[in-house]
C-alpha cells in the first residue's frame, strides 16, 4: 500500500468517528424530544384526572382546579416552545449527520479510485517487466538460431 492509501484510510477512520459522533448527538436530541413528549402526555393525563375530580365535587375542587389548569396551561406552553426549539435543533443535527455521511462516502469513493489506479499501475509495471522478459527470450532465441 502506498502512502496515499494509508492517508485516505486514516481520513476515512476519522470521518467515520465524526459520523458516529454526529449520530450520537442526534440520538441524544431525539431522546430529549421523546422525554418532553412523554412529559406532555403525562401532564395531559393528569389534567383529565383533575377534571374528573373537579366534575365529581365542583364546590370543593373548583378553586384548586382553576389554579391547576392555569399551571398546566403554562407548563404545556413551555413544553411546546421547548419542543419547537428542539425540533429545529434536531433538523440541524440531521443535516450535520447527512453532511458527515456524504463526506465519508466521498472519501470512500476516492479510496476506491486510488486503489483501482494503484492496481492498474501495478498491472502496467508487471506487463512492462513481462514484455522485457519476452524480448530478452526472443533475442536469445534469435541469437541461437543464427
Amino acid at each position: 500500500m502506498t502512502k496515499k492509501s494509508e492517508e485516505i484510510k486514516t481520513l476515512i477512520r476519522v470521518q467515520s468517528w465524526t459520523v458516529d459522533e454526529q449520530r450520537r448527538m442526534l440520538n441524544q436530541l431525539l431522546d430529549r424530544e421523546h422525554v418532553l413528549i412523554e412529559d406532555g402526555h403525562r401532564m395531559d393525563r393528569q389534567l383529565i384526572a383533575e377534571q374528573q375530580v373537579a366534575a365529581a365535587d365542583p364546590r370543593m375542587a373548583g378553586f384548586a382546579y382553576v389554579a391547576f389548569a392555569q399551571a398546566h396551561r403554562i407548563k404545556r406552553e413551555n413544553i411546546n416552545v421547548t419542543l419547537t426549539a428542539l425540533r429545529v435543533e434536531i433538523d440541524r443535527q440531521r443535516d450535520a449527520v447527512a453532511e458527515a455521511y456524504r463526506e465519508l462516502k466521498v472519501l470512500e469513493e476516492v479510496q476506491k479510485n486510488w486503489l483501482k489506479a494503484e492496481q492498474l499501475e501495478a498491472a502496467r509495471l508487471e506487463q512492462i517487466d513481462l514484455d522485457e522478459i519476452a524480448q530478452n527470450l526472443h533475442r536469445r532465441h534469435q541469437a541461437e538460431v543464427l
